[in-house]
Order: C-alpha cells, then sequence, then structure tokens
C-alpha cells in the first residue's frame, strides 16, 4: 500500500491526495525545496493546488533515489517539457520491477516525440513493457475534491493498463484501459490546442456556435492527425479525446483556455507563460503539431491559424474569417489506414 509519485505540481499533488485518501503511504517528489518543506510542515501546496488540505501520509521529499527505492509503481506528472530531464535523474534508480506510468499532456519540441518514446529513449531496451499513460479529463482540482472523474489507462503492454487501472481506481476516480498508447497520447496533448483555440474564440466575444465549430473540427484534425501516426481513430471518441476536449474547452479551470481568452484580449505568449508558475501546454504543443501536420502531410487548418496567431502575429479575428472561408470540403473526408488494435 505504497506509491511513488514524481512531480508535485497540481496533478500530483491531487494525485497524492487521492492516493493518500484510499489509504496509501504516498512518497511524492518535488523539484522545489519549499514546495516539500510546505507540504510536510503545512500540509498544503499553495504553489500547485491552492486550497486543497493535503493528508499527513504524503510524505514529501527532494530525494529522487528514496522515493524510487520504496516504491515499485511510480506516477510521472511532470510537463511534457521536462520529462526528459526528469526521467534522465531517475534513471539511476530504475530497475525492471519498477513500473512506469506518466501523466503528461504534451509532445516534445523538437524531437515531437511522444512521453512514453521519451521514456522508452531515455531508459534500456528491456523497460519498454513498463511503461503507460494516464490520461483523460480530469482538473487536479476536482480530483483532489473527489469530484467523481474517469480516466483511462494505456499502455502496449495491457497488464501494466491493468495495473495502473488496479491501484488508481476508487469511487472517485473511475480508471478504463486501453493498449492505444500513441492515441491516448495524443489526445491528451492535441487537446490543449483545441482549448487554445476555443480561448480566443470566447475572448473574442464569440458564441456556442463557434466554440462547436473548433471543437468538433478540432477532433476531426486529431483524428487525422492520430491516424497517420498509427493511432486508433475510436480512442478520439474517448475520455483521452472527446472527454477531455469538452472539459477543456468549456471549463474556466482550464489554463489553456484562459491562455486563448487572454491572446484574444492583446497579451503576447511570453507575458502569458511568465505570468503562472502553471505550464500551459497548449502552447508548446501548437508548434509540434503543426510540425507533425507537415511531416505527415496530414491538413490541420486550426491548429496552423492558431500557430499564426502565436507566433506570427496574426489577428485573431482575421485567422476566424480565413478558417471561414476556405475552400469548401464534404464533411467527413478520413480513410482510416494503419489503425492498431486498442
Amino acid at each position: 500500500m505504497r506509491v511513488g509519485i514524481i512531480g508535485a505540481g497540481g496533478w500530483g499533488t491531487a494525485l497524492a491526495v487521492l492516493m493518500a485518501e484510499e489509504g496509501y503511504t504516498v512518497d511524492l517528489w518535488a523539484r522545489e525545496q519549499e514546495v516539500s518543506d510546505e507540504i510536510s510542515t503545512c500540509c498544503t501546496n499553495r504553489t500547485f493546488l491552492e486550497g486543497i488540505s493535503i493528508p499527513k501520509n504524503v510524505l514529501a521529499t527532494c530525494d529522487m533515489e528514496k522515493v524510487i527505492k520504496m516504491n515499485r509503481f511510480l506516477l510521472i506528472p511532470v510537463p511534457a517539457q521536462h520529462m526528459r530531464s526528469v526521467i534522465r535523474l531517475a534513471k539511476p534508480y530504475i530497475t525492471k520491477e519498477h513500473i512506469l506510468i506518466h501523466a503528461a499532456k504534451g509532445i516534445e519540441q523538437g524531437t515531437l516525440m511522444r512521453m512514453s518514446e521519451v521514456l522508452a529513449q531515455e531508459l534500456p531496451r528491456e523497460f519498454t513493457d513498463n511503461i503507460g499513460v494516464i490520461s483523460g479529463p480530469s482538473h487536479a482540482e476536482e480530483v483532489a475534491r473527489k469530484v467523481p472523474t474517469a480516466i483511462v489507462a494505456a499502455s502496449s503492454h495491457i497488464p501494466v493498463a491493468e495495473l495502473a487501472q488496479e491501484i488508481l481506481m476508487c469511487s472517485t476516480l473511475r480508471v478504463y484501459t486501453s493498449k492505444d498508447m500513441t492515441g491516448v497520447e495524443l489526445g491528451g496533448a492535441l487537446k490543449n490546442v483545441i482549448a487554445l483555440g476555443t480561448g480566443v474564440s470566447d475572448g473574442l466575444g464569440f458564441g456556442d456556435n463557434t466554440r462547436a465549430a473548433l471543437m468538433t473540427r478540432g477532433i476531426a484534425e486529431m483524428v487525422r492527425l492520430g491516424t497517420a501516426l498509427g493511432a486508433n481513430p475510436m480512442t478520439f471518441a474517448g475520455l483521452s479525446g472527446m472527454g477531455d476536449v469538452i472539459v477543456t474547452c468549456m471549463s474556466m479551470l482550464s489554463r489553456n483556455r484562459r491562455a486563448g481568452m487572454a491572446i484574444a484580449e492583446g497579451q503576447s505568449v511570453d507575458k502569458i507563460v511568465s505570468s503562472t508558475s502553471m505550464v500551459v501546454e497548449g502552447i508548446t504543443t501548437t508548434k509540434a503539431a503543426v510540425a507533425l501536420s507537415k511531416r505527415f502531410n496530414v491538413e490541420m487548418p486550426i491548429a496552423s491559424k492558431l500557430y499564426s496567431v502565436l507566433f506570427k502575429g496574426l489577428d485573431p479575428r482575421k485567422a476566424v474569417e480565413d478558417l471561414m472561408l476556405r475552400m469548401p470540403v464534404p464533411e467527413t473526408r478520413l480513410k482510416f489506414r494503419h489503425i492498431r488494435d486498442s
């Protein structure tokens, strides 16, 4: 009844609270000494999860070796752009007995790798079957407050997903399993791009019609790119696709939606990023999504226009106009190929 969590951000802290209240002793690694000290002395984490009381059986520490050596099951809820540096710190202590379940929703800049690919690249080949992911519509604040939530655990080695399901599932967190790690990871990453776009729309004062159009056509872009990368298209109709799109595009708890609204109001990307201690994954994921769309020759007009707004100074209203006046096409054009068993 012990689990290790590497990363004491909002999601890592929420998972620690949930597991501790289910009776687990949770060893929680924090990068920042002040975060570890606050959790240990005050039972709070005001930097990343304000307003939540943390149980005493969450044992915060900055000692990575201790957390890994005391736990076979490890959750890794760190931002995508920090995953490689964190796993390099952890690598000397990881053995073939460890199960590694990441919870990042992003794509690595430069390499354009999914997080399971980053982990597999950094660890010995024989560790590949030990890697999994959890994803889905899961605001950390609500999970910590025991709001009923459903997520999916995925791994190419299904016993790993089933172990994550067994350990994490409780009366307020329902966990499904999947073999489609590619689809689950891409759904969790790309939904942030759509949320940024709907935030821009909301910030411009457009209505429900526009938001629904962006969400629906955004999911179509997710499916096109996902199938080109070998994902099962049905995965994007599930929790890590459509489910996460709904919660991220509709809620003010969404950092990506709020960031999009700020962009519509004229704030710069640099100002938005520097104004919060939390990571806005959708900004970097937009770059990665557009790069992947070019690599695989996949049409992603919403992501492309958002990229131009974020990084090329395109006026958001002009971007919407450009999207509306694109060449007329049928709604359904996708031919499914390279479909993996989910």
